[in-house]
C-alpha cells in the first residue's frame, strides 16, 4: 500500500516512528510541545531528522531545514513528516507553513492537528502548493502510529484546549493505603528502583506540587536526582508550594533547584490557572493526602501514578485524605495504563476509567521506556 507511488508506507510507519523519538528526546519544551520532523528523500529514506529543542528555539521543521541548509541537502521536491501540525502564526518564531512552502517541500504529513491559534498550517501549506496528509487522510494506514503521537501530545494537547496544566498525582503506599507510620516516619516505604522512576518522571515535568504541610513537615528540595548521573539533574522543574502558610527561609526549596512559586491560595483551579498563564502545561502533585484530595474534589488529575510497596503498617496517615465520597458508587473509578515492575515495588500508571474518557484525549505515553521497561 502506498499513499502515492513513491512513498511506501512501510517507509512512512518508520519515518513517523523516528519523529515521535526525536520529539521525546527534545526533553522539557513548555509552554511549547515537544515536536519531531523527519525529512525523507524520494525512497521514504530519512534525510534529516530534528526536533523542537525549547521555547524561543526553532520549530522542528525549522531545525530540519537549517540542518539541510547546513549539510548542503537540497529538500525540493522532497517529504517531510512531522508529529505535529505545522504552526502558520508568527510568535518568537516564525510560521514553519511558510519556511516550508519557500523551501519547496512537496509533501508534508502531520499526525496530530493543532487546536491553538497557531494551527491551520495545513490550509498555509496547501495554498503554498504542497500536498498535505493529515491525521483523516492517515487514519486507515497509520492508525498505531497515530494513537501514539496523541499520546505522546497528551499533556500539551490537554493544556491547550483547557488552560490548564495537565496533572499527575503521585503517591507512594503501602498495601493498605499508608503513606507514613503512625509516628509520621515515611522514609522509606519503596524501594530504591521505585524512587528513582520518581525522578525520571520529575525530569519529564514542568512543575512539582506540594502543600504547605508538606513543605513544612518533611522540609523536601524537590530536585530531579537521577541515578545515573549520581547528583541533581541539569534540568530541574520548578517547586510550587499551595496553601497561605509561609515557607521558612531556610527551607530547603528556596535551596539548590528549580523556581520557588508559592500559591497563598487553597482554590486548586485558581492555582492551574495561574501555572498555565506562567507557562507550565505538564505538573505532578507530590502530597501530601489533604492537597491530593482537593485536587481529587476538584476534578483536576488526569493521570495517577500509584507506586505500591509489599508492606502492611496497619496504622498511619492515608494517601488521599477525604475529598466528599460518603459511599461506593461515589469512589472515583480509574483505568490502568501501565503496570511496571520496579522490584520490589509495583507502580500503577492510570487515568480515568474509559467512560469518563470518552471524549478525553488519550493518557500520557512516552517515546522514552518509563512506564515499558
Amino acid at each position: 500500500m502506498t499513499i502515492t507511488p513513491d512513498l511506501p508506507v512501510s517507509g512512512l510507519r518508520f519515518a513517523a516512528r523516528n519523529a515521535m523519538a526525536a520529539a521525546a528526546r527534545s526533553g522539557v519544551t513548555s509552554p511549547n510541545p515537544q515536536v519531531g520532523c523527519v525529512i525523507l528523500d524520494d525512497a521514504a529514506h530519512p534525510l534529516i531528522t530534528a526536533f523542537h529543542s525549547g521555547a524561543g528555539a526553532p520549530h522542528a521543521e525549522a531545525a530540519a531545514l537549517a540542518h539541510a541548509r547546513a549539510m548542503g541537502i537540497d529538500v525540493r521536491a522532497k517529504t517531510a513528516v512531522v508529529t505535529l501540525e505545522p504552526c502558520a502564526r508568527e510568535g518568537r518564531t516564525p510560521p514553519c507553513a511558510n519556511a516550508l512552502v519557500d523551501a519547496g517541500l512537496a509533501r508534508v504529513i502531520y499526525l496530530v492537528a493543532d487546536p491553538t491559534a497557531f494551527g491551520g498550517g495545513a490550509q498555509v501549506l496547501a495554498a503554498g502548493g504542497i500536498e498535505v496528509f493529515g491525521p483523516a487522510r492517515l487514519a486507515e494506514i497509520l492508525g498505531p502510529e497515530l494513537e501514539l503521537a496523541n499520546r505522546l501530545l497528551a499533556p500539551w494537547l490537554h493544556a491547550a484546549r483547557t488552560e490548564r496544566p495537565y496533572v499527575v498525582a503521585k503517591f507512594a503506599a503501602t498495601l493498605d493505603g499508608r503513606i507514613a507510620a503512625a509516628d509520621g516516619t515515611s522514609r522509606w516505604i519503596t524501594g530504591a528502583r521505585a524512587r528513582d522512576h520518581v525522578h525520571q518522571v520529575r525530569a519529564q515535568m514542568d512543575g512539582i506540587i506540594i502543600g504547605t504541610g508538606t513543605a513544612l513537615t518533611d522540609d523536601p528540595s524537590l530536585t530531579v536526582r537521577l541515578a545515573a548521573a549520581g547528583s541533581e539533574s541539569e534540568y530541574q522543574p520548578r517547586r510550587i508550594v499551595i496553601g497561605k502558610r509561609e515557607i521558612p527561609s531556610d527551607a530547603r526549596l528556596r535551596g539548590p533547584g528549580g523556581e520557588l512559586i508559592a500559591l497563598a491560595t487553597h482554590d486548586i483551579d485558581a492555582a492551574l490557572a495561574e501555572l498555565f498563564d506562567r507557562g507550565l502545561r505538564h505538573v505532578v502533585v507530590e502530597g501530601g493526602s489533604r492537597l491530593l484530595a482537593e485536587f481529587f474534589r476538584a476534578d483536576a488529575v488526569n493521570e495517577v501514578h500509584h507506586y505500591l510497596a509489599p508492606a502492611v503498617l496497619g496504622a498511619g496517615a492515608v494517601a488521599v485524605a477525604d475529598f466528599g465520597a460518603t459511599n461506593i458508587s461515589q469512589a472515583l473509578r480509574w483505568h490502568r495504563k501501565h503496570l511496571l515492575e520496579l522490584s520490589p515495588d509495583l507502580l500503577q500508571v492510570l487515568t480515568p476509567s474509559p467512560q469518563a474518557l470518552a471524549s478525553a484525549v488519550p493518557g500520557t505515553w512516552q517515546v522514552t521506556d518509563l512506564y515499558d521497561n
